[in-house]
């Protein structure tokens, strides 16, 4: 039970998360980080079971460390989605299923993207997205204020009032709400140089 979404603009990517923690109807944490960044250009936003998630990105980093290190160059945002959503999909070929649906967001020569990616192992690539219990209302936020020109700051915004609006309404999100912004490569590149 929780509240997560992302957001794909020209200039990056935002994930926005709730804080609350719920164990059925206890609430278990008011302070729980719902959004991981893997590293400067990639980030995983996490509904449902957060052991399972902690492991399937405790996992995926190595992996993406490996993989890159090997070939010398570092996963596209995609391969890291597919890397991610084919670990989650060990688990339910396994019989022992990882209770988790990911958005899995990041900034890479392609620019922003941002992909949904759950237990079965699929991966849609998406403008925007929401996950969890409160995302039928976040949902209803994003279609009414999302377009493709949107600045970074302006997603941040829309991020928040979409997951604002499910905490009115969704006793499993709440106590506060956490953004992310990952800038895209060319807008980091223009900022070194102005160093």
């Amino acid at each position: 039970m929780t509240t997560i979404v992302g957001l794909r603009t020209k200039y990056g990517v935002i994930l926005g998360s709730d804080r609350r923690a719920s164990k059925g109807f206890f609430i278990g944490s008011k302070i729980t980080q719902k959004i991981t960044q893997i590293d400067d250009t990639l980030a995983v936003a996490v509904a449902g079971q957060l052991s399972d998630a902690e492991h399937i990105i405790k996992v995926a980093k190595a992996e993406r460390k490996l993989i890159e290190l090997r070939r010398g160059f570092p996963l596209t945002v995609k391969e890291s989605a597919r890397l991610i959503a084919n670990l989650a999909y060990s688990g339910l070929k396994n019989y022992q299923p990882y209770f988790v649906e990911l958005i899995v967001a990041g900034v890479d020569s392609e620019g922003g993207q941002v992909f949904v990616a759950d237990m079965s192992g699929a991966i849609t690539g998406e403008e925007f997205a929401a996950s969890g219990s409160g995302s039928p209302v976040a949902y209803g936020v994003l279609e009414n204020l999302y377009h493709n020109e949107m600045t970074n700051d302006q997603a941040k915004q829309v991020a928040e009032k979409a997951v604002s609006a499910a905490m009115e309404r969704d006793p499993g999100s709440g106590n506060g709400i956490d953004v992310l912004i990952i800038p895209s490569i060319i807008q980091v590149q223009q900022k070194e140089k102005v160093k």
